[in-house]
């Protein structure tokens, strides 16, 4: 059985919709990220395919990348509270509808790009993915925190 993709119409409009049924009131089940914060963190993320900055995988991707890159596209759901890259770690407070609006055009854009754009691009963490990587990674990482916030 094929594993679901962010690149699918079917998967991306569930995302999109679980997405569009949160709401700035939203408690978390775990972790330390309010509802906004998590709207960052998954663009942020997100963001890592969209644009070709040239940026080599660095060492710590070098070294821990493999390891990584084997949990996130197995077919176990992430754990609760596993540590998150500093680059995407979101602390400070964020207006809800700005990120939620965000949120939404980047992934829009992520998935109108394709996965041939996305597998271009060099992950800082897990290096060079196919285009396969990019789309089921994108919807395990938002699946993880939708239910986060039980969207």
């Amino acid at each position: 059985m094929a594993k679901p993709s962010i690149y699918d119409a079917v998967t991306y409009q569930a995302i999109r919709s679980r997405i569009m049924s949160l709401e700035a009131g939203n408690s978390r089940k775990w972790g330390k990220m309010d509802v906004s914060q998590m709207l960052t963190h998954l663009r942020k993320a997100l963001e890592t395919g969209l644009t070709n900055t040239g940026a080599k995988q660095g060492l710590a991707g070098l070294l821990l990348g493999p390891f990584i890159k084997r949990m996130v596209l197995s077919d176990q759901p992430y754990k609760q509270g596993l540590p998150t890259g500093k680059q995407v770690i979101v602390s400070d407070q964020r207006n809800f509808d700005v990120e939620k609006g965000k949120l939404l055009e980047a992934l829009d854009l992520f998935v109108q790009n394709g996965g041939a754009h996305a597998a271009q691009i060099v992950h800082p963490m897990f290096g060079k993915m196919a285009a396969e990587e990019w789309g089921y990674s994108q919807w395990k990482h938002f699946d993880h925190h939708l239910r986060q916030f039980s969207a």
